[in-house]
């Protein structure tokens, strides 16, 4: 019988279905917990790590600036200026782009009228620096950046101004126009289509607008946004005040529906007062608290199922994924409000069951990131990672790189990839960009150990001068 077991890997795929590989993993990680500590493995080691000659190798995206496409869909860039940056990004081992596809842009002013001239410039521009491999990022939201501020389109402004449920809101009737409510997934009232239906048809024109790239594979992954900055979460704040987003009329109308086979509808049908739910007197954890949550965090992930399940098979070949966000807390109240009253995992099986892939955003976070990348790795679904702000020195980098590639993992993980985000010309002068290169190269686990030592000097680095012959690789 074929071994089922390797060092550092999961049970075989080839064997077994994902749902069994995913049970067997839980199991697993259950017997971990269960051993007593003193007869644990000892894998916790202190310090910095000295290597990562070896490993698993991790793919590096480079997203690409916000305000590289402004709002008539044109390109900002001199297409000479971006052609020798991601010429330098490739020089460093770089393995793909990441591109923001920005709803309030293509399809700005009218229903139905897409327009993706920037962007098929952009692409072109990719594929002539040399890079094969891209990912994409579905925007269904109001996107902000150091360089840019992109709203939702202005037709659905227009529609919101007549009717401004088509918004979450909190229990202080505050309006929060960053996305739009899950409330009216299925309800016609943009124009003749619902938001599940004005999502699938922007995808649609994105699909048969770019078919070559998802054919040839350039188009490798696809982001879809499903939230508040693109991510799988209500738009409260992670920390901070905790505002309930449930008070638009479309949202307050399915709560109601869920509390007719309550004990008592007519109380549990209406949102809690924030003032008081996440208070020492535990009002969350009362009977009619735990049903609000409960239908608070699977509104979420039917929203996730709705949106997912016209995504997928729409950009096949080309690999799925969902963003949640790593920048969680040790405060449970500020992830209820966010949605995940039961954690991550329910999260994770939703995304396995509709071969999505997890993205979590904020890798710097480190103890608390790990939550999101475990749900992950427990349910058998691939994990990728992005960082929250730019990143210049060795020791940043150490800290995405024990988050990507920890030591302490029983079962030897890591993520498969990793977007990093802040592209500008602090990252491209000379001592940044080496230091970068370092970085992909551990990622990769393909650094030498000769260049950890000699990275402030280049002619030591070219020529491995300067040290012992025992010590050269």
């Amino acid at each position: 019988m074929a071994r089922t077991i390797t060092r550092g890997r999961y049970l075989s795929r080839n064997t077994l279905s994902r749902e069994q590989v995913a049970r067997i993993n839980e199991s697993f990680a259950r017997m971990r917990h269960s051993i007593p500590v003193k007869y644990r493995k000892k894998k916790n080691i202190k310090g910095p790590r000295t290597s990562y000659s070896g490993t698993r190798p991790v793919t590096v995206y480079v997203m690409l600036p916000l305000g590289i496409i402004n709002m008539e869909c044109e390109l900002v860039y001199s297409p000479h200026d971006l052609m020798t940056q991601l010429t330098t990004l490739k020089s460093v081992g770089v393995d793909g782009i990441t591109v923001n596809i920005c709803w309030g842009i293509v399809e700005a002013n009218k229903p139905r009228d897409y327009n993706w001239e920037g962007y098929n410039q952009l692409f072109s521009i990719i594929r002539q620096s040399g890079f094969n491999k891209m990912q994409v990022l579905m925007s269904f939201h109001e996107c902000v950046g150091d360089d840019a501020h992109i709203p939702l389109p202005k037709w659905i402004k227009e529609i919101g101004e007549k009717n401004p449920d088509i918004y979450f809101t909190d229990g202080q009737g505050t309006r929060n126009t960053e996305t739009l409510t899950w409330g009216i997934d299925e309800e016609r009232v943009l124009g003749d289509r619902t938001a599940v239906e004005v999502y699938t048809d922007y995808m649609r024109s994105f699909r048969d607008e770019f078919d070559e790239l998802f054919q040839d594979r350039s188009i490798f992954k696809v982001e879809v946004g499903l939230g508040a900055c693109g991510e799988l979460r209500y738009p409260s704040s992670l920390s901070g005040e905790f505002h309930l987003q449930c008070y638009d009329k479309y949202l307050r109308k399915s709560l109601e529906k869920a509390a007719e086979t309550a004990q008592d509808s007519s109380c549990w049908g209406t949102p809690p007062d924030c003032s008081t739910f996440f208070c020492d007197d535990h009002d969350y954890d009362s009977p009619r608290g735990t049903f609000f949550l409960k239908w608070y965090s699977q509104y979420l992930i039917d929203h996730g199922v709705r949106v997912l399940k016209m995504a997928v098979p729409l950009f096949k070949p080309a690999r799925t994924s969902v963003k949640l966000s790593g920048n969680a807390t040790d405060n449970h109240a500020a992830e209820r409000a966010a949605g995940f009253y039961d954690g991550y995992k329910p999260i994770a099986i939703m995304l396995r069951r509709h071969e999505a892939h997890l993205n979590f955003t904020c890798v710097e976070a480190d103890e608390f990131v790990c939550k999101v990348e475990n749900a992950g790795w427990v349910s058998g679904i691939a994990v990728s990672g992005q960082n929250a702000f730019p990143c210049y020195d060795r020791q940043g980098y150490g800290k995405i790189l024990e988050v990507a590639k920890p030591r302490n993992d029983l079962f030897g993980r890591c993520i498969c990839s990793f977007t990093y985000r802040g592209l500008d010309q602090t990252l491209l002068e000379q001592h940044n960009l080496r230091e970068f290169e370092l970085f992909v190269k551990k990622m990769h686990g393909t650094i030498k150990k000769y260049e950890d030592f000699v990275a402030d000097d280049p002619v030591a680095l070219r020529t491995r001068a300067g040290l012992k012959k025992s010590e050269r690789v």
